[in-house]
């Protein structure tokens, strides 16, 4: 395989599984169950093919490998080019590993148009890695934005009552931001006269032009990761999307702001990073702080996981501007971790909702004596969740408050305040759900979880314990590409101050 374009066939084998969809004729009953099995086949031998790039990767070189690239519009820079450095390599396993899970997880709870469902699913999948394989600035804001489309229709189609109403605040947030960044991307483009994504890297643009442009990919990456104040459109989306359109949501589509940042913002303008700073510490903090008070007096289990999805977010971006080696690093397995773990909490919700059809906390309590194997595992995700040791959950969050450490303390201080605030919802949650008595007769007649939602969990638990006890398996292949991005930053951060002595 060593001459196969493994990242565009990782990339577009999903589309052609939803294309042989698309063909499929018949009875109703045997339109769903090939379209079924055709998606997760599909799906699975997509993440088959992703484990080569894994395997095959070299962690010791910070430069772009399996790199491809192709003439697409004729006179101009603008290729068709893909390549994947440490970073977004872990990004593009998590994209192709959450994908079969959730198809498999929607066989029980997704029973009218499902033939649509998985091609959407497909699609979905396709511009998920294809974006962050791209290295062609027009490219992946193409693979950016159009993975809002089948999210719309994901949410606007299967969601629950007011899905309508979360699919279009979901695409007007995320509509204002796309079309800064677009301005921006422009300008990039005719100041650096390339759209090659590495070249723009090494590019020096002027300082003032760099503040302009932070803040326009700032206005997009923000609504994307999110960031408070643009958090709204989270848990609206989160409470109406269907299970699946949650896990997906949540574990991947969040971290597309991020790696904007990774990818974007600090490379290509350190200058403007650098001042803007305070303010990404000063919002990722109000959103660890807010957002976990305000998980705490929620009734919603999905709210409220969507809420501690943007407390543990605020970790990420405090993380990624520390510009430190153990915080960039502890960003981006915070990313790889919340990615698995707040997926497998939306998953456990599932479990209950399918049965029950309801997410009132009120409605449940004592689960523990009906369903013994979903409480295990429901406690599982919940101690990763709150970054107890021996778990995904603690390495990301370590690290991050370890390297803020070194260069600002209170940051590090009001932040550690999110661990103690996420115990506080995640447990009290727990509590509620699985102990005390049982005040539902109903939950006197449900069954515990079965062989296919065993399946489901299963690569979840193997990750998110593996991840928890050998961290450096993830975290070597990361420290060439951070390394180099580090050293660039302090360049530029050695310009600046020399500037600013200069100055005064």
């Amino acid at each position: 395989m060593n001459d196969w374009p493994l990242l565009s066939l990782t990339t577009f084998l999903p589309l052609l599984g939803a294309l042989f969809i698309l063909t499929i004729r018949g009875e109703s009953e045997v339109v769903t169950r090939n379209a079924r099995s055709v998606a997760l086949l599909t799906s699975l031998a997509t993440f088959v093919v992703s484990l080569f790039i894994a395997v095959k990767f070299n962690g010791a070189s910070a430069d772009f490998q399996f790199k491809e690239s192709a003439t697409w519009f004729p006179g101009t820079t603008i290729t068709y080019a893909m390549g994947v450095d440490g970073i977004s390599m872990w990004f593009v396993l998590l994209s192709t590993f959450l994908t079969p899970i959730c198809i498999l997880s929607s066989f029980g709870s997704v029973t009218t148009r499902v033939k649509e469902y998985m091609v959407a699913f497909l699609i979905l999948e396709t511009l998920m890695v294809g974006m962050f394989c791209a290295l062609d600035m027009v490219l992946f804001y193409i693979f950016f934005e159009g993975v809002l489309l089948p999210m719309f229709i994901i949410i606007g189609v299967w969601g629950g009552k007011r899905r309508v109403y979360a699919a279009f605040k979901l695409f007007l947030y995320t509509l204002l931001g796309s079309v800064l960044m677009l301005l921006a991307m422009m300008a990039m483009y005719f100041e650096a006269h390339t759209t090659d994504i590495p070249s723009l890297m090494a590019h020096s643009f002027p300082v003032t032009m760099q503040l302009w442009l932070w803040l326009a990919f700032f206005a997009s990456f923000a609504v994307k990761v999110p960031m408070w104040p643009v958090h709204t459109w989270l848990p609206d989306a989160h409470v109406e999307a269907p299970t699946a359109g949650s896990v997906i949501l949540a574990g991947v589509l969040l971290k597309m702001g991020a790696y904007g940042f990774l990818r974007f913002s600090v490379p290509m303008l350190p200058d403007a990073s650098i001042t803007f700073t305070p303010l990404i510490y000063t919002l990722s903090i109000v959103a660890v702080v807010y957002t976990s008070l305000v998980a705490l007096v929620q009734e919603d289990m999905k709210k409220l996981i969507a809420y501690s999805s943007v407390a543990h977010m605020g970790y990420v971006t405090i993380g990624i501007f520390s510009m430190t080696t153990q915080g960039v690093e502890g960003a981006i397995f915070q990313m790889l971790s919340h990615g698995v773990v707040s997926g497998a909490l939306f998953l456990c919700v599932g479990v209950i909702y399918d049965r029950m059809h309801t997410r009132e906390i009120t409605r449940y309590g004592g689960l523990a004596t009906r369903m013994p194997i979903y409480a295990a595992v429901f406690m599982l995700f919940t101690m990763a969740s709150v970054g107890l040791p021996g778990t995904s959950g603690f390495v990301g969050e370590f690290l991050v408050l370890l390297g803020v450490f070194q260069v600002n303390s209170w940051v590090s201080f009001f932040a550690a305040s999110g661990l103690v605030l996420g115990a506080a919802y995640m447990l009290y949650l727990y509590r509620r759900v699985v102990f005390g008595r049982m005040v539902n007769e109903d939950l006197k007649t449900i069954l515990d979880m079965n062989m296919r939602e065993v399946m489901v969990f299963a690569p979840l638990i193997l990750i998110v314990i593996w991840m928890g006890v050998a961290p450096n398996t993830f975290l070597e292949p990361i420290h060439a590409s951070v390394a180099k991005m580090i050293d660039h930053y302090e360049l530029a951060r050695a310009a600046h101050d020399g500037l600013s002595v200069a100055a005064r």
